[in-house]
């Protein structure tokens, strides 16, 4: 069996899972036809998307990431390249969520079958009632897992969570979701907290609830501000490759400058169609299989 498994968001990012635009978006008619009922700001161009995302990988690759990628799926849609919501990998687990967006509930399924045919076990689902999506999920350390609660997850799918995973967690922490822009916006946990080293998040905390901040602080955690004004341009939004490096959608240079501040290298990539007409960045776009130190 592969080696696979995830115990925060920064130890070194082994192995990973993508979807490439082209079995995402399928073809210029069919991106046409949904973009609009998808919420993306404009239509991505299917050949700029394709070149943006090998970029992309190639960063990853040239940082030792093994990558697999997701083929086309009859049951997902466009939004099936940001696979990070389909599901959560813990240290010995593998939970397929299910999709707050009903447009997206084929994911988790097209990715669980996947993962078993590339010899990864799944230990269970999210069903019924409950929804939860892996861009609200962040795992703060091997103990504690951190759950944005809004219109993509519910606490019915925390309690589920908490079933599955048993006493794996010391604590979860339910972070209710403010409404910012309505059901039909990008509003995940991992939209407005990233962790970029070791006890150091970068975080928007305009938008967290008080209590969210000073557990955090508590915990041991020191805090970035990204910009205000570099919000909306999803600065928040980093992925770590490694404890005090992280990839970064290009732009937000005043959120970066105060990363580097803190010691911290960023990466960047250019993806106006890969990403900003979507709202989806690099956290979004990839499902981390494994992380090991």
């Amino acid at each position: 069996m592969l080696k696979f498994g995830c115990t925060d968001e920064v130890s070194p990012l082994r192995h990973v899972l993508l979807k490439s635009p082209k079995p995402a978006f399928r073809s210029r008619t069919s991106v046409e036809k949904h973009w609009r009922e998808l919420h993306y700001s404009s239509p991505p161009d299917l050949e700029r998307a394709e070149e943006e995302h090998d970029a992309f990988t190639a960063i990853l690759k040239k940082e030792g990431v093994r990558v697999d990628f997701l083929p086309e799926d009859e049951r997902t849609g466009m939004d099936s390249i940001y696979v990070r919501d389909t599901a959560l990998v813990t240290a010995g687990d593998i939970i397929l969520g299910r999709m707050g967006k009903t447009s997206r509930r084929g994911e988790p399924a097209a990715v669980g079958d996947f993962l078993k045919s590339i010899g990864l076990p799944v230990l269970g689902r999210i069903e019924g009632e409950g929804c939860l999506e892996g861009g609200d999920v962040v795992r703060l350390d091997d103990a504690v897992l951190a759950v944005g609660i809004g219109y993509r997850t519910n606490r019915e799918g925390v309690r589920q969570l908490r079933q599955l995973t048993g006493d794996r967690y010391r604590k979860i922490i339910e972070v209710p979701l403010p409404n910012w822009n309505g059901p039909a916006d990008v509003l995940h946990l991992m939209s407005l907290v990233s962790p970029v080293s070791d006890r150091l998040l970068l975080v928007h905390s305009r938008l967290l609830p008080v209590f969210f901040l000073q557990e955090m602080m508590d915990l041991g955690y020191r805090l970035i501000e990204a910009a205000e004004s570099e919000y909306s341009s999803m600065a928040v939004n980093v992925l770590a490759l490694a404890p005090g490096l992280c990839l970064s959608l290009s732009g937000n240079p005043l959120t970066k400058e105060r990363l580097r501040r803190e010691g911290i290298t960023v990466l960047d990539y250019r993806g106006v169609d890969l990403s900003v007409k979507g709202s989806g960045g690099p956290t979004c776009l990839t499902l981390p299989l494994h992380r090991w130190r």
